[in-house]
């Protein structure tokens, strides 16, 4: 889907990496050699796949990121800007490696993720743009440029631009980090272990408010997403779509692009989590990022 230039814009913010992923019969335990049945090589990240959605689901959208100057970051900022994203403001670390993922998938979408994050790409966030973040209806993060996540939080929280961290599984020290300065902190389940250990959903979500952000939430795939905002006595559930999943990969992404776009469009929280719930079981039904009619059809449905 082709935006307008009316559309609200979102600026996604973290990784962009060269996904090779296989369909395999099973995930073999090791010492093992298997047949994959299919094989793809595309964009993948968590921003840059919210990104993909944004644009997908008719928004506007600007990525902002680093590539190495290897043989992997030119042709995928290409063909992330195939996808309507703009890349303008992606930077090239001089001698950095880009970011790879090799993904197993089986037949029923669970997957096994094998990540490198790259070499030399801690750029100075003063790199980016920030001047223009004025311009977005929402900025969405993720915990993978640390650095860059933090100044541009701090900077949306300045001058009012709802901002959504995409708090998936990292380092305790970075969630500690970029939750407090998220308006919108939105877990996976590992995730919010990891920010609050050894505690209930609940409790954990109630935690990530007192350290300061404005809604807490997190998805759990098939069995819906949790959320709470200040004055909420428990948690809201927004229940899953009941899609047949077989291939989860990206789903988590695509609800956070999802979202951030409706955050930008104004729309109310009860809503907000149904439509960013629509496009996630729609990606996660076969791998495949939604239209905006696709994901209105299923909400209406």
């Amino acid at each position: 889907m082709t935006a307008c230039a009316q559309a609200p814009l979102v600026i996604c913010l973290g990784h962009l990496v060269a996904d090779h992923t296989f369909w395999v019969e099973d995930i073999p335990q090791p010492p093992a050699k298997a047949v994959a049945r299919r094989y793809s090589l595309g964009v993948g990240g968590l921003a840059a796949n919210a990104a993909i959605a944004v644009a997908r689901l008719g928004g506007r959208v600007r990525f902002w990121g680093r590539i190495g100057d290897d043989r992997n970051g030119g042709p995928l900022a290409a063909e992330l800007a195939g996808f309507g994203v703009d890349v303008s403001a992606i930077r090239i670390a001089p001698g950095a490696r880009t970011p790879v993922s090799s993904v197993l998938l089986d037949p029923v979408g669970e997957r096994v993720i094998f990540a490198f994050r790259g070499e030399g790409l801690d750029l100075d966030p003063e790199v980016l743009p920030m001047g223009t973040l004025g311009e977005a209806g929402a900025l969405l993060c993720d915990p993978r440029w640390p650095r860059a996540a933090e100044a541009a939080l701090r900077r949306a929280r300045a001058i009012g631009v709802p901002s959504v961290l995409d708090a998936e599984k990292s380092e305790a020290r970075l969630l500690a980090a970029l939750v407090p300065l998220a308006d919108h902190a939105i877990f996976s389940q590992p995730g919010l272990q990891i920010f609050a250990p050894g505690v209930a959903p609940a409790e954990g979500l109630r935690r990530a408010l007192a350290a300061g952000a404005r809604v807490a939430a997190v998805t759990r795939g098939e069995h819906g997403t949790l959320w709470l905002t200040d004055g909420m006595e428990r948690p809201a559930e927004t229940p899953a779509f009941p899609v047949e999943a077989t291939n989860t990969a990206g789903a988590g992404d695509v609800f956070h692009g999802a979202y951030a776009l409706a955050l930008a469009e104004g729309q109310p929280l009860p809503a907000l989590m149904r439509f960013a719930s629509a496009a996630g079981a729609l990606r996660a039904q076969d791998g495949v990022t939604p239209d905006r009619t696709e994901v209105e059809t299923l909400i209406r449905g």
